[in-house]
């Protein structure tokens, strides 16, 4: 068993908003997009939420497409602390 338990879509939306990302208009397709602004950087991630709950393969990818790291997503989405032990 993984030691990084899979993330839902709720969990990783949250992640996204505590990281500085907002929901682009939506286009009819289950896929969401996420985007960020910085002033040398434009970052935008994908969201499948029929594909949830996400493997790491897809939480990697987000993370890289969001310019952090799986950790920094796990992070970004344990504000109760739930998963202390994977730091």
């Amino acid at each position: 068993m993984s030691r990084w338990p899979p993330l839902t879509c709720a969990e990783v939306k949250r992640a996204l908003k505590t990281l500085g990302f907002a929901p682009t208009p939506g286009r009819g397709t289950s896929h969401e997009q996420w985007e960020r602004r910085d002033p040398q950087q434009l970052y935008k991630v994908t969201v499948d939420c029929p594909k949830a709950p996400f493997s790491l393969d897809l939480i990697d990818s987000m993370a890289k497409q969001a310019g952090t790291t799986r950790k920094g997503l796990y992070r970004a989405v344990d504000k109760r602390r739930k998963w202390h032990w994977l730091w």
